[in-house]
């Protein structure tokens, strides 16, 4: 029986590839491939960031740029997260559609004030006069042992500034179709990339041009019992959950935001309505993190039909922990598992 499922989803995979066109990529391709092709669409696209040029990015996510489309259009910026999204903002106002790298997402501590006082302002500050087409990449998130600042979770940080809209894929092809939006989104956007899904996440990407809508929430999983929500790699977390926990007989929906600025509202309503449990998954410090914002809006929206409190399961209130005690900081599938069921015995 094993081995007939096995083959079936052999067989369905070979079936999408050849009728859609399609390709199995990581999500580290897939953000390279869709860099190399809207650089190819619009010659006013520009690249810059720390070793985004000859050394292809650190995780090599820029790999080939400068070698087909020259040092004019793809950067390389000193080690100065401030200068790369100041730049960002002059580029913009010139006319130019910049996509700038901030190696980790921790390090835009650096950066504040460009991101947050200038890039975020500059339509409300010109009435419009300059649209700020920029596009922030970074990569953030646990799972592979960095060093300090390197694995924060900063998202609900930026999702106080108003001004930015915030995504953060969990597949291959929405990295791939999501960071097309991204690109040619007349506003600016904070598009940020999980290390563990770099490489260990692949799914089939389509070959031609994809784009998957910003603030549009992606029901993964469906289910009766209890919906799981969450963003970026805990989505795939949250998968492997919600499938184990259909032996014991709990239908588990798992809903993906895709992005929390846009938040797809109605989405989250619906599938919590139906479901009346819900436990939120983030990978950041629990107090002030964005759950609470899922949480607060589950309240204000679908509060009545709720027949147990909402459950969050979060990183600790504690600076990021080194590699060896990283572990028992990041939200795994035990931690998830053990919530939901404490969700279905209550109420």
């Amino acid at each position: 029986q094993d081995n007939f499922a096995r083959d079936l989803r052999l067989w369905i995979r070979w079936v999408i590839q050849m009728s859609k066109k399609v390709s199995e990529l990581s999500m580290l391709e897939a953000i390279n491939e869709t860099l190399h092709s809207e650089m190819a669409r619009d010659e006013r696209i520009v690249v810059l960031g720390e070793d985004v040029g000859r050394n292809g990015g650190v995780f090599r996510a820029t790999e080939g740029l400068i070698e087909k489309f020259g040092e004019r259009r793809v950067v390389d910026t000193p080690i100065s997260e401030a200068a790369i999204a100041g730049s960002a903002v002059g580029l913009a106002m010139a006319g130019l559609v910049p996509v700038a790298e901030i190696q980790f997402l921790g390090f835009s501590y650096q950066a504040m004030h460009q991101i947050a006082g200038q890039i975020a302002r500059l339509r409300y500050r010109t009435q419009s006069r300059f649209e700020p087409q920029i596009t922030i990449r970074a990569p953030f998130g646990g799972g592979v042992r960095t060093p300090e600042l390197h694995s924060d979770s900063l998202e609900a940080q930026f999702a106080n500034i108003p001004g930015l809209k915030i995504v953060m894929p969990s597949t291959a092809a929405d990295a791939k179709g999501l960071l097309t939006s991204a690109i040619r989104d007349p506003d600016p956007v904070l598009f940020l990339e999980p290390l563990r899904g770099y490489r260990g996440i692949r799914d089939l990407v389509p070959d031609e041009e994809h784009v998957v809508p910003l603030g549009r929430a992606n029901l993964v999983k469906k289910g009766d019992d209890v919906a799981i929500i969450s963003w970026s790699y805990q989505v795939e977390l949250s998968k492997r959950v919600a499938e184990s926990l259909e032996g014991e007989g709990i239908s588990a929906a798992v809903l993906d935001l895709r992005s929390i600025v846009p938040l797809d509202i109605e989405a989250v309503t619906e599938i919590v309505s139906h479901c009346g449990r819900a436990v939120v998954v983030q990978e950041a410090p629990e107090t002030g993190g964005f759950a609470s914002e899922i949480i607060a809006t589950i309240n204000d929206e679908c509060f009545w039909s709720l027949e147990a409190p909402v459950a969050r399961v979060s990183g600790f209130d504690v600076p990021y922990p080194v590699g060896m005690l990283e572990n028992l900081y990041v939200p795994d599938e035990a931690r998830i598992r053990s919530a939901v069921l404490k969700t279905m015995e209550s109420g």
